[in-house]
């Protein structure tokens, strides 16, 4: 009986998270239908700003929660006659340079911005410093005489052969 219980309050649960999530569908098809034009600002400037629960997606392509709520604060200020501007400066300054997807260059995004290409360099540096080492000692490897050679192969000819 107990487990029973158990079994039809798992389904519930299910249940109402379906539903809740169908509703959450709902709203925004319905939201998209009713002006297909906000739709596409709402989206314009949510390409502009990072999900902040994803982190590698924008929040145009996040079906995150955060995400989705902040497509609805967007679609509400541009509702309100706020310009892309106006919302995205608002976004950081809730958020900070991390909402937006392509952070500004600053003192403090310097190294963020020039760090992939200071390491490409000095990868690229590293590697010719050893190409050019490696030439230098292969050029001055000491040459085998025509007497050491001679005796090399003799006494390859003499080694006994191993059976296996």
């Amino acid at each position: 009986m107990k487990q029973l219980f158990v079994l039809a309050a798992a389904l519930m649960i299910a249940v109402a998270g379906m539903a809740t999530a169908h509703a959450q569908v709902q709203q925004e098809a319905q939201t998209i239908a009713a002006d297909p034009a906000l739709e596409k600002r709402v989206n314009e400037i949510g390409l502009e700003l990072r999900c902040l629960v994803c982190q590698n997606q924008t929040i145009s392509d996040s079906n995150a929660g955060l995400a989705v709520d902040l497509k609805n604060q967007i679609r509400e200020q541009l509702q309100a006659g706020r310009s892309e501007k106006q919302i995205i400066d608002f976004m950081v300054e809730r958020y900070g340079d991390f909402v937006l997807y392509r952070p500004p260059v600053r003192a403090t995004t310097v190294l963020l911005w020039a760090g992939p290409f200071v390491l490409l360099a000095l990868a690229v540096f590293g590697a010719v410093v050893v190409v050019r080492r490696r030439r230098v000692e292969a050029d001055n490897a000491p040459q085998l005489t025509e007497a050491q050679r001679r005796k090399a192969a003799q006494l390859l000819q003499d080694e006994p052969e191993t059976s296996k």
